[in-house]
């Protein structure tokens, strides 16, 4: 009798300690749980922060381009260059507004035709360089707001005798500085370099790529005149873009016509 109750007693007991040993496993499962769901919960949430872009406000070199061909930036010579040419055209030192008269007058002429031929809006600059503060002919025989000497204005379409010289005409130099334009671009590839051979020839310019077997204009070795006409040029956009920056008042016409 005794041997037929132990057995039924062992597996009562056994069957007990099974169910306490769930019964304490059970809150450690559901804790286990609840921190799984809120570490996957908190990756999400990182996740999904975006983080915003710092925008750092823009240096002045990186600014600054001609045609939408950018400076060299982190060349000191090439800054201090330019900063130099800046301030020589500001009002500070210049004491006139004429370039902005100037400008006020010839862009709604100039601005047009640069357009009809493909010609980048820059090049409207290269006048106020050229005859923005002196007019007439130069001791080479150059004339005309775009400075034509004589071959070359007849080349390209202009008269120029002892009756009329058309290189005086701005809707007709200026069609004709933009052929002029247009056949050194073919050949040097570089609205920089165009411009840098406005200044000292197409022939002149080629030569001293050729002979230094360099195109980059920023670091070629060029004459006094023709190595900082570009900076002029471009010292000529900003002090038009940018008036108050360099201490001028832009005058109504100019800022009706560029609506603002």
């Amino acid at each position: 009798m005794l041997k037929k109750h132990i057995v039924p007693f062992s597996v009562v007991a056994t069957l007990f300690i099974l169910a306490k040993v769930f019964t304490y496993q059970m809150p450690l499962t559901k804790k286990s749980l609840f921190k799984e769901e809120k570490l996957s919960s908190t990756i999400t949430k990182t996740d999904s922060i975006e983080v915003e872009d710092v925008v750092k406000p823009l240096t002045l070199m990186a600014q600054l381009n001609f045609a939408d061909e950018t400076l060299p930036l982190g060349d000191k010579r090439v800054e201090r260059k330019m900063k130099k040419i800046l301030a020589a055209h500001s009002y500070k030192n210049t004491q006139t507004n004429l370039l902005h008269q100037k400008a006020a007058k010839w862009f709604p002429i100039i601005e047009p035709i640069l357009a009809a031929y493909g010609i980048p809006n820059d090049f409207k600059y290269l006048a106020l360089v050229e005859s923005g503060m002196t007019e007439g002919t130069s001791p080479k025989g150059a004339a005309g707001i775009w400075q034509f000497m004589p071959g070359t204005a007849r080349t390209y379409g202009l008269r120029v005798n002892g009756d009329v010289d058309e290189r005086y005409n701005l809707r007709k130099s200026t069609i004709a500085a933009c052929k002029y334009i247009k056949d050194m671009y073919k050949g040097l590839e570089s609205w920089t370099l165009v411009a840098a051979a406005y200044n000292v020839g197409d022939g002149r310019l080629r030569k001293q790529i050729n002979n230094q077997n360099q195109d980059n204009y920023y670091k070629m070795k060029l004459n006094r005149e023709t190595g900082g006409y570009v900076y002029k040029v471009i010292s000529m956009k900003q002090i038009m873009e940018h008036p108050k920056r360099y201490g001028y008042k832009k005058p109504r016409v100019l800022l009706a016509y560029n609506g603002g």
